[in-house]
């Protein structure tokens, strides 16, 4: 589970340099709808392959289902392209790495099995605060652009939508196969996505180049994909969604390393490098085991 949970994180850390590129040839609605349209397209091979019950399975769950596109791909990936497209990636980094608060807050409120707890709470605090040394050297916090502000706002409302998606699909109760939901979700949420795209954005009238292309595909890879591998994790019996969601820490670290190896403007900083350990020390944290984490907490003179 922690490798597939990893590799889902991987795939979102790289989407930020794609959207970046994308921006600059199409508005950002519209570019999300045509990345999420392709995505849902991109899985319809796969589900043909293990023979998923698309009829039967869209029939029982079409209000779910229908709920949910609105709700992941419409509302929290439209709020999230909108948003990136008027901060620096840097801030959208301390937002969108906070993103596991907003869902343990949400569980602990929503879900009687996953409350929080002192661990969690440290973890996810160290987690924040690691995204937050990597990215304030790149961006900080403030800036007298009032589009930066509704940027800020529109990150944080995506972040909440984010952590609803991952409570809805712990609290369906009727099975529904992760690659038909991903495919679903995307395809109609892209839709309603170009929908909104055309009514309010201008569509460019010069020829696209191929960097343009080539960054659609990937973008549209990263959610096929990353979704399919985070539903099936999250049906899984016993699975947590607050404590699944601690892994999303990794994908501010992953922006960062791809942007040092990729782009050769991009060097390794001593804030980014004391961010990645304080995260990798949350990760740890959350994997220690419960009765070594309350014999720490009695040598540091806690009672549990």
């Amino acid at each position: 589970m922690r490798l597939l949970a990893i590799l889902a994180c991987i795939l979102w850390g790289s989407a930020f340099a794609g959207a970046k590129i994308g921006f600059t040839f199409m508005p950002p609605i519209l570019l999300s709808g045509m990345r999420f349209s392709l995505a849902g397209l991109l899985l319809l091979p796969l589900i043909l392959h293990k023979k998923v019950e698309i009829r039967k399975t869209i029939s029982q769950n079409w209000k779910f289902m229908l709920l949910f596109a609105f709700a992941q791909t419409f509302m929290q990936y439209g709020l999230f392209f909108m948003g990136l497209n008027k901060v620096p990636a840097a801030t959208a980094a301390i937002i969108i790495g906070a993103g596991p608060l907003f869902v343990a807050i949400l569980a602990h409120l929503t879900l009687h099995d996953d409350k929080m707890n002192l661990k969690k709470m440290f973890a996810i605090l160290l987690g924040v605060s690691g995204v937050i040394f990597i990215s304030l050297n790149k961006g900080g916090l403030t800036s007298d652009n009032p589009q930066f502000y509704i940027g800020v706002f529109l990150l944080l409302s995506s972040n909440l939508v984010g952590g609803y998606t991952n409570i809805m699909v712990v609290k369906h109760k009727k099975p529904i196969s992760p690659i038909l939901l991903t495919s679903f979700a995307n395809f109609t949420g892209g839709v309603m996505l170009l929908i909104t795209g055309f009514s309010l954005e201008k569509f460019p009238t010069q020829t696209l180049p191929l960097e343009f292309y080539a960054a659609l595909i990937w973008l549209a890879i990263i959610p096929a994909a990353g979704f399919s591998i985070w539903y099936t994790l999250l049906q899984k019996p016993g699975v947590k969604v607050s404590e699944l969601n601690i892994w999303k820490f990794i994908v501010p670290v992953t922006g960062c390393i791809l942007s040092w190896i990729i782009l050769p403007d991009e060097k390794p900083d001593i804030a980014s490098i004391i961010g990645i350990l304080s995260i990798t020390l949350a990760l740890q944290v959350f994997q220690m085991p419960i009765t070594i984490w309350n014999q720490i907490l009695r040598k540091l003179g806690f009672n549990v």
